[in-house]
C-alpha cells in the first residue's frame, strides 16, 4: 500500500517531461551523427545507452522534487480541491517514508548521473543545478511571480543539455529557444488553469496566484505560442539544418506546431486542459494526440522517406 501510494506520488504521469533528454539524441540519429559529431555507426550503442541513464537519473530526480514539494505544500494542498488528494496530503504516504524514499530517489539518481558521463561537463552536475533549482523553487520562487515559470523552464533546458551531454551531440541554439519559449509557454497556461480551477480562492493556495491576471496570461501565452512558432519555423528553413538533414521539406512540419499549440491553447482556455499538460499528451485529448503522431510520422518522412 505504502509503496503504490509513493508511486504515485512521485507522479508518474510527469516523467514525460523528461524526454526532453533525448531530443538531442534524436535530432543526432535523425543527421546520421554517432556520437562527438563521427559518422553514424549503428554497432556502437554507447551514447544511446549513457543517454538511457541520464532519462532514468532525471526521472528520479524529478520524482525526488515532487516529494519534497509536496511534503513542503502538505497543508497548502489539504485545502485544495484536487491536490488534498495526493498521497502525502491525504494521510496515504507517512511523511517519514517520504522523505526517506526522497533522500534515495536523489542519491540514485546522482549515481545514475555520473553514469551517463559528459564531456567537457559531467551530466551529474547538470543534475546537480537541477535540483537546486528545483529546491529553490519548492521554498521560495515558486512565490515570485513569473520567476515561478522561469524556473520550471530552466528545468526543462537542463534537460536538453543533459541529454546533449550524455549523447555527445551537439545541441543547436534553435533546440535550445524552442524548447525555452514552449516550457514557458506550458507554464503559462498552466497558471491559466489553476486561476480558472480556483477562482478568487487562488492565493489562498499559491500567493503568486493571486498576481497574476487572466488577461496577461493570455497575452503571455500568445506571445510565447508566436515566438514557439517563429523560432520552429526559423530552424526548419535555416542553412544548418538543410545541411544536417539534406532536405528542406522540414517546413511542411510546421503546421503540425501550429495546431498543437492552437488545440492547445483552446483546451486552456475552455477549461478542458492545462492543469496537467503531461496527461493531455498522454490521451486527454484524442486531436491533439493524433497530432503529435502525425507530427511524428511527417518528420520521419522527411528525414528518412522519399521526400
Amino acid at each position: 500500500m505504502i509503496l503504490a501510494s509513493l508511486l504515485r506520488a512521485m507522479r508518474p504521469l510527469q516523467w514525460v517531461k523528461n524526454v526532453f533528454v533525448l531530443a538531442a539524441l534524436f535530432f543526432s540519429r535523425a543527421a546520421g551523427e554517432g556520437p562527438a559529431g563521427a559518422p553514424y555507426d549503428p554497432s556502437d550503442l554507447s551514447d544511446v545507452w549513457r543517454t538511457l541513464y541520464a532519462l532514468c537519473a532525471f526521472i528520479l530526480a524529478s520524482g525526488a522534487v515532487y516529494l519534497v514539494n509536496d511534503l513542503a505544500d502538505v497543508e497548502g494542498d489539504r485545502k485544495h480541491p484536487e491536490k488534498r488528494t495526493r498521497p502525502i496530503a491525504s494521510g496515504e504516504l507517512p511523511v517519514g517514508a517520504a522523505r526517506t524514499a526522497a533522500l534515495a530517489a536523489t542519491a540514485a539518481a546522482f549515481a545514475l548521473g555520473w553514469l551517463a558521463g559528459g564531456e567537457p561537463l559531467s551530466v551529474g552536475w547538470v543534475l546537480l543545478a537541477y535540483m537546486a533549482i528545483n529546491l529553490l523553487y519548492s521554498f521560495r520562487l515558486k512565490h515570485i511571480v513569473l520567476v515561478d515559470v522561469f524556473c520550471i523552464a530552466a528545468g526543462f533546458l537542463l534537460r536538453v543539455i543533459a541529454g546533449g551531454l550524455a549523447a555527445g551531440a551537439h545541441v543547436s541554439q534553435w533546440l535550445m529557444l524552442c524548447t525555452l519559449f514552449l516550457s514557458l509557454f506550458i507554464g503559462l497556461c498552466k497558471r491559466r488553469a489553476e486561476i480558472d480551477l480556483l477562482g478568487g480562492d487562488g492565493g489562498d493556495h499559491r500567493a503568486t496566484l493571486s498576481e497574476y491576471d487572466r488577461g496577461f496570461l493570455d497575452q503571455m501565452v500568445t506571445v510565447l505560442a508566436a515566438c514557439t512558432i517563429v523560432c520552429y519555423t526559423m530552424y526548419t528553413v535555416s542553412p544548418e539544418v538543410r545541411d544536417k538533414f539534406e532536405t528542406d521539406k522540414l517546413v511542411w512540419t510546421v503546421p503540425f506546431v501550429v495546431f498543437g499549440l492552437g488545440r492547445y491553447m483552446l483546451l486552456v482556455q475552455t477549461q478542458r486542459a492545462g492543469a496537467s499538460p503531461s496527461r493531455t499528451l498522454l490521451g486527454g485529448d484524442a486531436a491533439f494526440v493524433c497530432n503529435c503522431a502525425a507530427w511524428l510520422v511527417t518528420v520521419a518522412l522527411v528525414v528518412y522517406g522519399p521526400f
